[in-house]
């Protein structure tokens, strides 16, 4: 008895070891596809730019690096790693002007794809050769992985993943070195799934391998799990439907579309074409040169056989020889006129109808169906509360309430809502802006003006005016706007710029032509006969008006360093004294 109890307790130590175990090697391996996106908290380092040559600068302006390398790059503008290029050699040098990571072989930072930011590299790792292959090492130096592959380059979109080729084949990792999607495949690229929430974060990979008839492709989900073989000859997710743990595939096999739903099948691979209507969330599907519409669950609510389906709206036209029959996007026919469309906004309370009848005419009507705006307009957009946009004949734009009242003329050229804001802004002549607050009363109105939106306020300026309000339309001082400053921009009676402190004692008098705010660094920029100059933040000349800066209404400086941005927003400062 005592035997085949110990017997017992031995099989049950061993599961609970094994279980122990695929437990710890499933930790271990879901922590390390994890990776953090290092947050830059200030920029301690500038690239300076003089004659053509690059060197660095400090947050204070004091030169780190002389301008006299072919090329420099900061992959982190917290860190004192340098990668200095003079023609096709590189060194990595520290803010002590001393070489570092002379150990590895040709080291270099990776630049993102995709991605627009002032901050174009990754943050935390660079890449190294050795012996033509490539490995990543941190900016302390510090190795992350061998040099064992052929290839080593960011992946477009994500930032933190690396698209790295090994014995020939493409894989992902991130940049812990961990494995994300092993090197089986010739091709990878991200499904271009995006959330403004999440970013990429949520996409997943179509890889692809290379057969004697071509191109196959397969699916890996976010996670790394594959979801799909490399069998189809095309492959796209549905990147409309937002869904981080489901991805909706449209895969073909042979000229055969069909729809997945991770490893799924929603729709047999049978139709010609399969796109997706996203206001209905349907799928058009086409057979036989004859189309009808599916639902996301694969049920057909449409019969495929239509010459040809519109969709418009809420509604779906289905058209062959006997005319046009109207459906629901449930799929039961509608008791409307061919002839009309109806559009949700988002205001449960109105929807924008279009009669064809009379050429394309838009109005409003409500929920129940009563007609609150009548079929006169080129064009009508829902805006907010009881606010349409509508175009006239001539293509002009303006603003309407529910009751048809024009609230602002239709005049302008363009009509935008400001991100984040309770503003509208318009053009009107191509040169007159115009600032409304949410009510549609005039906050501002500005010639040939310049907008800049911030967390809390915007600005919005030309070459003589400036001026700020608050995220609902109440002007505000540059003084609130700029609180830890000790001096202000300041225009007299007679036009001209200078500055005061905060009780308003001139400390830089009236003679300028235009002036910007103390910035960032703690310099502003003064004009005068059509050139630009630096003070500092005491109102001391730091650079009398020297600099002709063309077209350039709002310049920023860092002492006698003039700020320029270019390609993705990546900026560096330039030494225009020669």
């Amino acid at each position: 008895m005592k035997r085949r109890f110990r017997i017992w307790v031995s099989i049950i130590v061993i599961i609970a070891v094994v279980a122990i175990s695929l437990l710890a090697y499933y930790l271990i391996k879901v922590n390390g596809r994890k990776y953090e996106i290092a947050k830059i908290e200030q920029y301690n380092y500038f690239i300076l730019k003089k004659n053509s040559n690059y060197g660095v600068i400090d947050k204070n302006g004091n030169i780190i690096i002389e301008p006299s390398y072919t090329e420099i790059k900061i992959p982190n503008p917290e860190k004192d790693v340098f990668v200095c290029y003079q023609g096709e050699d590189i060194v990595i040098l520290n803010n002590q002007r001393q070489e570092i990571m002379t150990q590895y072989e040709r080291v270099e930072p990776i630049r993102l794809k995709n991605i627009a930011s002032d901050l174009m590299y990754e943050k935390t790792v660079l890449k190294y050769s050795e012996n033509n292959k490539y490995g990543l090492i941190d900016l302390s130096g510090k190795k992350v992985t061998n040099a064992i592959y052929e290839e080593l380059d960011s992946l477009p979109y994500k930032e933190g993943e690396l698209l790295v080729k090994q014995d020939g084949k493409y894989g992902v990792i991130n940049i812990k070195g961990n494995k994300l999607v092993k090197n089986e495949y010739d091709n990878i690229q991200v499904d271009g799934y995006y959330t403004d929430e999440n970013s990429y974060k949520y996409s997943g990979y179509i890889v692809s391998t290379t057969t004697d008839q071509g191109y196959r492709y397969g699916y890996i989900d976010y996670k790394g799990s594959v979801l799909l073989e490399t069998e189809y000859n095309e492959l796209e997710r549905i990147t409309d439907i937002e869904d981080n743990e489901n991805a909706y595939l449209i895969c073909a096999k042979n000229g055969q579309y069909g729809v997945i739903k991770n490893k799924d099948n929603i729709l047999n691979n049978e139709y010609q074409s399969i796109r997706y209507d996203k206001s209905n969330d349907v799928l058009v599907i086409e057979k036989s040169k004859k189309y009808g519409i599916a639902k996301l669950d694969g049920k057909i609510i449409v019969p495929v056989e239509y010459n040809q389906i519109d969709i418009t709206g809420i509604y779906l036209y289905a058209q062959n020889t006997q005319g046009i029959t109207v459906y629901n996007s449930n799929g039961t026919e509608a008791n409307i006129d061919s002839d009309i469309a109806i559009l949700e906004t988002e205001n449960d309370k109105y929807r924008i109808r279009i009669n064809n009848k009379i050429g394309s005419k838009y109005g409003v009507i409500d929920d129940e169906g009563k007609q609150l705006i009548e079929e006169k307009y080129n064009y009508i957009e829902y805006l907010y509360d009881d606010y349409f946009i509508a175009s006239s004949e001539s293509g002009k734009l303006g603003v309407i309430n529910k009751k048809d009242e024009i609230k602002i003329p239709l005049e302008c050229d363009s009509i935008q809502k400001i991100k984040d804001t309770e503003l509208i802004k318009t053009v009107v002549s191509q040169t007159i802006t115009r600032i409304y607050k949410k009510d549609m009363t005039l906050a501002c109105e500005m010639q040939n003006a310049n907008i800049e939106t911030n967390e809390k306020y915007i600005k919005i300026y030309n070459e003589t005016d400036t001026k700020y309000f608050d995220n609902q339309g109440n002007e505000i001082t540059n003084k609130e706007v700029y609180p830890n400053n000790l001096i202000f921009a300041a225009k007299n009676e007679q036009g001209k710029w200078g500055f005061v402190d905060k009780s308003g004692n001139i400390i830089v008098d009236y003679k300028y032509d235009n002036v910007t705010e103390i910035n960032e660094y703690g310099y502003a920029g003064i004009k005068q006969d059509g050139k630009w100059g630096v003070i500092n933040q005491n109102g001391e000349i730091v650079l009398e008006p020297s600099y002709e800066l063309q077209d350039e209404l709002n310049p920023i400086f860092m002492g006698i360093y003039h700020k320029l941005t270019y390609n993705f927003g990546e900026f560096y400062f330039e030494d225009l004294s020669v």
